[in-house]
């Protein structure tokens, strides 16, 4: 799908979208108390988490096919334009500082690349060549899952990257804010949230960014508890970067032991700081090299690591 050439269509076209539906009721928004404005767009955002929860369904189906994927090591690449784009980029850096994932394993792709970032850069958005180009530049293949992103459901880059990946037999997913999306169309899981029109005439940043960030928090956040990267609620395989995640470490060791601080300071130190190994080794009393044995041939799962030990 390309964008729509003639300006009159692409108007009317876009008039048809309830994310650019015009509330005249908030037609003198500005001539309120800022009291008043925070008032109504917290009321706003009090109604996204209700429309992400009417798909729970699609967005679970996503998650297992994702989960799948990645166990047999596949990566998670979202493509997006413009919001959308950073929204995926920032859920794809956080991975790795959170989960330890390789920097490579989830990845965000945003049309007209870093410097798109912080600046438009013109007509990136509506380049299918960009997209398949981006894609390419990855080296996608079939394992790999392609998450396209866009409120509106039509964003030319977004809807490329999905058909361009599932021509390559990639797992698709096209998450997008409008009911009956192109996008979804395109996608082997379509998950549509409807927010509704926002505060702003058009500004999906609002409401559709917020429903956008909660689906892929849970994209990325029940895959990696898929995957065994955590144990119960503890984020076992956060990577000790700075001072703060080194306390954090401590703490989290702490709280799957409940082991003294001597002890978790000695299993940290015989297992390089990482922090599902040194739980392993005070909860089955083996030391590192067994510890690190055991994570590899349960696939990182904590739990069966475990068992086995046992």
């Amino acid at each position: 799908m390309t964008s729509t050439s003639n300006p009159r269509d692409l108007r009317a076209e876009l008039e048809s979208l309830t994310t650019e539906a015009f509330r005249p009721e908030l037609a003198d928004i500005d001539r309120l108390s800022t009291l008043e404005i925070a008032r109504l767009m917290n009321g706003e955002d009090v109604t996204v988490p209700a429309a992400v929860a009417e798909r729970l369904p699609e967005i679970a189906a996503a998650i297992d096919a994702v989960a799948e994927r990645m166990a047999r090591g596949g990566r998670l690449v979202y493509a997006g334009a413009g919001t959308a784009g950073r929204l995926g980029v920032l859920d794809a850096s956080e991975c790795p500082p959170t989960f330890n994932t390789d920097p490579t394993q989830v990845v965000g792709l945003i049309a007209g690349g870093p410097p798109a970032m912080v600046t438009s850069v013109e007509g990136a958005e509506d380049s299918a060549e960009f997209a398949r180009a981006d894609l390419d530049a990855l080296g996608l293949t079939a394992a790999d899952t392609v998450v396209g992103i866009s409120a509106s459901g039509r964003t030319p880059y977004a809807i490329a990257a999905v058909e361009h990946a599932r021509r390559m037999g990639a797992l698709t997913i096209g998450l997008a804010c409008n009911a009956d999306s192109a996008l979804a169309a395109a996608a082997d899981h379509g998950i549509e949230i409807v927010v509704g029109p926002e505060l702003l005439t058009g500004s999906t940043r609002l409401k559709a960014g917020t429903a956008q960030k909660l689906v892929l928090n849970m994209l990325s956040t029940i895959t990696m508890i898929r995957l065994g990267k955590t144990y119960g609620n503890l984020m076992v395989d956060v990577r000790a970067s700075n001072e703060k995640l080194r306390a954090r470490s401590r703490r989290i060791v702490a709280l799957a032991t409940g082991a003294s601080d001597e002890d978790i300071e000695r299993a940290l130190a015989a297992t390089d700081g990482e922090v599902k190994n040194a739980i392993l080794t005070i909860l089955a009393d083996i030391d590192g090299p067994t510890a690190a044995r055991l994570l590899e041939e349960s696939g990182g799962h904590l739990r069966a690591a475990l068992a086995a030990a046992r």
